[in-house]
């Protein structure tokens, strides 16, 4: 992408107010020094000493992470924490975010506050090791009046956005903020507002969504289409029935191979990924891919501009070992512009 084309989508992104509807999780990490390692008097297993425990908003939370990372104006976040100490943190990191809106993130004595914890071994000279993470999740469905309120704050929150986010991360079906009650809200809203840039992203698959923009990876594109991805052609075409079938484009990841975006005329842009350029770590790659296809479409970029975008993200970020990263705009021209 040419340098100047670069700066006038970058310059439009401190007005943008871009919501964000999904599972916000606390990423807790916790720094083991296996020099202070102990043996247990009771058990005889090996205690691990943690010496240093960073807290950061992960899931919808990277994305925003992400966002703020590109000087969005405003980022309007709906979703909820429990009322418990992972809430407070989780809250306090979204706080201590430039330009990021809580006025309808939600604390519920009804949910617990979705938690990934990574236990992250670190030896001198060694990358990060991550240990089997322990998640704290919900595991019974979200209480229709908590749903019925996070829907009513995405009708408000969609009429004055840019553009709209929808992450689903659970495991499990409505036991966490994209509901079918929300999903109905955000269909009515749309209605309201033919303009509105929305896009969605499930870690469980797609099949289910309004008509929005889609961005998944393959495996998730064959649970959304229920055919077996078997290569690059098959991707293609799944792609792009889906994409004339909802009317909106279709952004698929390829891992190594970059991103897939489809077109419902069927046109299509294949991008392949940047050289890794030394040890890499690929937590967090899939939602810096999201946030900036969702901030360069709203800045007015092209399928393959944003395409180019969100690539160049991606490297940034499975280059940061030990964390779930983020691309600034400086990160981004390194990597996506030319003279």
């Amino acid at each position: 992408m040419k340098a100047e084309r670069f700066h006038e989508i970058i310059e439009r992104y401190g007005r943008l107010r871009i919501g964000i509807v999904g599972d916000f999780f606390l990423d807790r990490y916790l720094h083991i020094d296996p020099a202070k390692d102990e043996t247990s008097i009771e058990t005889g297993l090996t205690v691990y000493n943690v010496v240093e425990v960073r807290g950061q908003p992960g899931a919808a939370g990277t994305i925003l992470n992400n966002l703020v990372a590109l000087g969005i104006g405003e980022v309007v976040t709906v979703g909820f924490c429990g009322d418990d100490g992972e809430g407070y943190e989780l809250r306090k990191a979204l706080a201590a975010q430039a330009g990021v809106n809580l006025e309808h993130f939600l604390t519920t004595p009804a949910r617990r506050t979705p938690v990934y914890c990574k236990p992250l071994v670190l030896e001198p000279g060694r990358p990060p090791r991550e240990l089997n993470r322990l998640d704290s999740k919900n595991w019974s469905p979200t209480p229709l009046d908590l749903q019925r309120d996070l829907a009513g704050r995405l009708r408000d929150v969609s009429s004055r956005v840019d553009a709209l986010l929808l992450l689903d991360q659970v495991d499990l079906p409505e036991t966490g903020v994209v509901t079918d009650v929300v999903k109905d809200a955000l269909h009515a809203a749309m209605h309201t507002n033919d303009d509105l840039l929305v896009l969605a992203d499930s870690r469980r698959g797609l099949r289910n969504f309004p008509d929005v923009v889609l961005k998944m990876n393959a495996p998730e594109l064959a649970r959304t289409t229920g055919s077996p991805i078997t290569d690059f052609n098959t991707v293609r075409r799944e792609a792009a029935v889906l994409a004339a079938r909802q009317g909106q484009p279709v952004f698929v990841t390829l891992a190594e191979q970059g991103i897939l975006g489809v077109l419902p005329t069927g046109h299509h842009e294949h991008l392949p990924a940047h050289p890794v350029r030394g040890p890499i770590d690929i937590v967090g790659a899939g939602d810096a891919v999201t946030a900036n296809l969702a901030a360069a479409l709203a800045g007015g970029a092209s399928l393959r501009e944003a395409m180019e975008l969100a690539m160049a993200a991606a490297s940034v970020v499975i280059h940061q070992l030990g964390t779930t990263g983020t691309a600034s705009v400086s990160q981004l021209a390194g990597l996506s512009t030319q003279e």
